[in-house]
C-alpha cells in the first residue's frame, strides 16, 4: 500500500485495506476490501482519526438486531466520526483539493427534499439515498474512506484531526442542542449526564457565557469534569434537586440538557428547570413518563428533542471552536490503533471513559 507521506499530489494509493465491522453481540470483525477510487464528486480521504460514539455501542455494538430505518446498521465498515486528509479527487471535487484536512458530516441525504435543502441530511426523508457513514455506507474505521465532496467541512490548522473527529458527531450534537436552547452568558445550564457528549455540551455552553452545573453517577467521569474545570458536579440521589436548586439560587435553571437518555435524569431537568425555562433532551434511548400539569405546563417550560446538527451548524461550530481556541480533543481518555479496535469497543463499552478515538498518525 502506498504509504500517505507520498500521497500528495502523487499517485492515487492502490491495494487492499482493512477495516472494522461490527456484527453485534459485543463482537467485531475485519474486512478486506481494495482501496476506492473516487469518481465525479468524490474524494478519497486518508483517515488521521475516527473515534468511537455511544450511539454504535446503543444500536450496533451491543444488540444483535441492529436497528431499523436511520439506524439499521447494514455490515459496512463502522465510524461515523471521520477526520483526516484528502488524497485523490473525482473531477468534479469543486473546492477541495489533495491535501485538504477535512471532517466528514456523517449522513448523507438525496439533497433534494426539504431536510436536505436545510441542510439535516440526518432527517432526509428518502429511505433509499439517506445513507449515514458507519452505518449505511463505509465509515472511518478503516485507513482510508471514500467520501462525497457535499459533506465535507475544511479542518483549520488550529485543529487537530482528533478535534476533527469528534465534531464530526458528538460536538456537532452537543453545539445543535445549545442552539435549541439558545443558552447565552444570561443562563444557568444543568447537563445531565457527563459522558461525551454531556461535557460536549458542557463546554459549548461554558464558552457561549453561561455557568454550568453537572449531574453524573460515574466516579471516572465526575472526575475528568473536575479535570476540564467543572467544579459543581451532584451525584444522582434522593437530594439531588435540593442540591441543584442550592446551587442554582433557588431559583432553578434556565436551561436543562439531559444527555444521558436516562428517565430519571430527564425528570430531574423538568423539576430542576426554572419557570419559563427552555429543556432539551438529546441524550438517546430509554423512556419517559411524567406529570405534564406541575412539571411543563404550570412551569410553562419549552421543551426540545434535539438529534445531529445542520452541515451548516457544523461549518460554523468549526469557526467557534478555531475563535474559542477550544478543543475537543480534550475529552480523550484514550487512544488507540486501528488494529487495536477490539480492546477500544470493549474499554468504552464499560461506561467509565471519556471520548475514546482510534488514531493513525498523532500519538496514542
Amino acid at each position: 500500500m502506498t504509504s500517505g507521506s507520498d500521497l500528495h499530489g502523487g499517485p492515487h494509493p492502490s491495494g487492499k485495506m482493512r477495516g472494522v465491522v461490527l456484527p453485534g453481540n459485543r463482537t467485531l470483525s475485519w474486512r478486506e476490501s481494495d482501496i476506492p477510487v473516487p469518481v465525479g464528486q468524490q474524494v478519497l480521504i486518508e483517515m488521521k482519526a475516527s473515534s468511537l460514539c455511544g450511539s454504535d455501542l446503543r444500536a450496533i455494538y451491543r444488540p444483535s438486531d441492529q436497528g431499523h430505518g436511520p439506524e439499521a446498521y447494514r455490515g459496512v465498515v463502522a465510524g461515523h466520526e471521520p477526520c483526516g486528509v484528502i488524497v485523490a479527487t473525482g473531477p468534479d471535487a469543486g473546492v477541495f483539493e489533495i491535501g485538504d484536512r477535512v471532517v466528514v458530516y456523517h449522513i448523507g441525504g438525496c439533497g433534494v427534499c426539504a431536510a436536505c435543502r436545510r441542510g439535516y441530511m440526518i432527517s432526509c426523508s428518502d429511505p433509499v439515498r439517506r445513507r449515514a457513514y458507519g452505518w449505511q455506507r463505509d465509515g472511518g474505521h478503516a485507513p482510508y474512506l471514500l467520501a462525497d465532496a457535499a459533506h465535507l467541512v475544511k479542518l483549520p490548522d488550529a485543529l487537530s484531526y482528533v478535534d476533527g473527529a469528534l465534531v464530526a458527531c458528538g460536538f456537532g450534537t452537543a453545539y445543535s442542542a445549545c442552539l435549541r436552547a439558545a443558552v447565552s452568558g444570561c443562563d444557568r445550564v444543568l447537563v445531565t449526564g457527563l459522558g461525551p457528549v454531556g461535557l460536549s455540551v458542557a463546554m459549548l455552553a461554558r464558552a457561549m457565557g453561561a455557568a454550568v452545573v453537572g449531574v453524573e453517577s460515574v466516579p471516572e467521569r465526575r472526575e475528568l469534569a473536575h479535570a476540564l474545570g467543572f467544579a459543581d458536579i451532584v451525584s444522582p440521589s434522593d437530594t439531588a434537586l435540593d442540591e441543584l436548586l442550592a446551587l442554582s439560587g433557588g431559583q432553578g435553571f434556565e436551561v436543562a440538557i439531559d444527555c444521558s437518555g436516562a428517565e430519571a435524569a430527564r425528570h430531574l431537568c423538568l423539576e430542576a428547570a426554572r419557570e419559563w425555562g427552555r429543556v432539551v433532551f438529546v441524550g438517546e434511548g430509554g423512556t419517559a413518563s411524567f406529570a405534564p400539569s406541575p412539571l411543563l405546563i404550570h412551569k410553562q417550560l419549552t421543551l426540545h428533542g434535539s438529534w445531529v446538527c445542520s452541515l451548516g451548524e457544523m461549518m460554523r461550530l468549526v469557526e467557534l471552536l478555531e475563535r474559542w481556541q477550544l478543543h475537543p480533543e480534550t475529552t480523550v481518555t484514550h487512544r488507540f490503533k486501528l488494529d487495536q479496535a477490539q480492546d477500544a469497543y470493549e474499554l468504552f463499552d464499560t461506561g467509565k471513559t471519556g471520548k475514546v478515538v482510534i488514531t493513525w498518525d498523532e500519538p496514542v
